[in-house]
């Protein structure tokens, strides 16, 4: 029996090389298995191919050591077979594995356990079928069942890698669990610290670095950092990160499913709420904008009675639930007859923008480094915040001045030969790509935009992306479109609003258009890359 558990071990290693990419998605998704599911839809390819290949290496080298070696009992038979297939499954992960991954695999305390879970699991379930054969089968009947068990258990890898997941859960839900109340405990303990919490469809990040900037102008303040915007992210940065001498701690809140925003709040207890957005974001998990402003008002629904809930003005979705909001609130915006805080006379230039903060009570002037109409209104939500925080005018304004882009959010990044760079990458809504392309449209010289469009729009995404394509078309001079199946909506959008179709390029990658554009751009172009895929979704 020894040699039979070498081969089913050496097969479960082989499988968890090869299937390297699997357990990405897994990470990518937040070991959720619905999503999950969906990235090996959308990769078919790559999800199955290791697996397929892996069951391919295994026959090979199980003929090649039955036929070659001498003596069919020899060790050497499983010895030399366990070696090549662990060889091969670690070249057909590498292989399948993205070298250059905008977000690659990170091996945290949580990946290590599931793959220990994995090496379990695709262990115990090819012994499992191969004791389940019985001692009274025919002793070459039972070797030749043995190698079939083999070698067909790789082509179900995806399966799985996701049984290795859910035995996995209940562990991991009792880690979390415990890490979720130490976080609680440690906020309990702090009656002193103000608690602030940010979500929305789009401009939370931005708007979560915002404020930290402007809040360190009177408050030592802890922002969480990058997009640490989970419940698990949340309870890593209190339990280290947070210190005695914070006054505000300010958290992101995302939100993929009805409920997440609850359980943030169930950690964070926030005094003070802040809502960026709601719009068309994440309908493949929530189906309908209804269910996305649901959820995001359940941050507001968990401010204490005596807490400030504010809202950026759309003159939508937003301004209802600010007026369904029982408890102290404001909204902040553009329009002086409607907005607690507003702002008046904005320039934009390719160094920034300036512009007036006003109140009932103040008139502010403010100058910053950000770009487009969209980071004023960010920057006035905020501004309300430290309004009410107790800050000075000139507190503000010096914070305001001293804030600089979020990277690859309307960032100007420094290029050689003349070319403006204009990075927009990080996540693509429909009015941050509208403010994007209206902040391109007024630069100067020829207008390069590259963009792969709009993803995790569900049964909208088609129709999103051809409205994408409209908003760009009177705003670039050139579209290099990423993707030769995603882009046909935008290209289709762009024509349709009248842009040249010579002027469009399709390509199959990022890479691609970065290598184009060393021979196509020149100086005094200016070049918008607005979003990026994640690696789930390459074609």
């Amino acid at each position: 029996m020894f040699r039979y558990v070498l081969l089913c071990a050496s097969l479960a290693a082989g499988c968890i090389l090869a299937g390297k990419t699997l357990f990405h998605y897994f990470q990518l998704e937040s070991y959720q298995f619905p999503g999950y599911f969906r990235t090996l839809r959308r990769n078919l390819p790559k999800s199955f191919l290791p697996g397929l290949l892996t069951a391919v290496v295994t026959s090979a080298v199980m003929f090649i050591a039955l036929i070659f070696i001498p003596g069919k009992k020899s060790i050497l038979v499983y010895i030399i077979p366990s070696v090549l297939i662990i060889a091969g499954g670690y070249g057909i992960g590498r292989f399948f594995y993205e070298k250059k991954a905008k977000k690659a695999l990170v091996y945290t305390p949580r990946m290590k356990r599931l793959y220990v879970v994995a090496a379990i699991v695709f262990t115990v379930i090819p012994l499992l079928a191969v004791i389940s054969l019985g001692s009274g089968t025919d002793g070459n009947i039972f070797e030749h069942s043995v190698y079939f068990i083999l070698i067909i258990f790789p082509l179900l890898l995806p399966v799985w890698t996701a049984c290795a997941g859910l035995l996995a859960w209940p562990v991991e839900k009792l880690i979390s669990e415990l890490y979720f109340r130490d976080a609680q405990k440690i906020l309990k303990s702090r009656s002193d610290l103000i608690r602030i919490g940010i979500t929305g469809s789009w401009g939370k990040t931005s708007v979560k670095f915002i404020l930290g900037t402007m809040l360190e102008e009177k408050y030592h303040t802890l922002v969480t950092p990058a997009s640490f915007n989970t419940p698990m992210g949340v309870t890593k940065v209190i339990r280290t990160r947070l210190e005695p001498g914070h006054r505000v701690f300010v958290a992101e809140m995302g939100a993929r499913h009805v409920g997440d925003i609850k359980e943030m709040c169930r950690l964070v207890h926030p005094q003070i709420g802040l809502i960026t957005s709601v719009g068309p974001q994440h309908l493949d998990t929530f189906k309908t904008v209804e269910r996305v402003a649901r959820t995001k008002y359940e941050l507001i629904d968990a401010l204490p009675e005596d807490g400030h809930a504010f809202f950026s003005d759309d003159n939508g979705i937003c301004r209802n639930l600010y007026k369904k909001t029982m408890i102290h609130k404001s909204i902040t915006g553009l329009q002086a007859d409607s907005d607690d805080v507003w702002a008046e006379d904005i320039v934009f230039s390719e160094n920034g923008s300036s512009f007036c903060l006003c109140t009932k009570e103040i008139r502010l002037p403010c100058i910053t480094s950000l770009l487009g109409e969209l980071n004023i209104r960010n920057i006035l939500l905020c501004a309300a915040v430290c309004l009410e925080l107790g800050m000075t005018g000139e507190q503000i304004a010096r914070g305001i001045e001293k804030i600089r882009p979020v990277e690859h959010r309307l960032q100007l990044i420094p290029s050689p030969g003349g070319i403006t760079v204009i990075d927009d990458a990080f996540n693509s809504n429909i009015l941050g790509a509208q403010q994007a392309f209206k902040v391109l449209k007024e630069m100067p010289g020829r207008r390069i935009l590259v963009t792969p469009g709009m993803v995790e729009l569900g049964a909208v995404e088609e129709e999103m992306n051809r409205e994408f394509g409209k908003s760009a078309s009177g705003c670039c001079d050139t579209a290099i479109l990423v993707g030769r199946k995603r882009s046909v909506s935008i290209s289709d959008g762009l024509i349709d609003s009248g842009f040249s179709k010579e002027n469009i390029i399709v390509v199959s990658s990022l890479a691609e258009a970065e290598e184009l554009l060393k021979t196509l751009a020149r100086s005094g172009d200016t070049v918008l890359f607005e979003n990026d895929l994640p690696d789930n979704y390459s074609e």
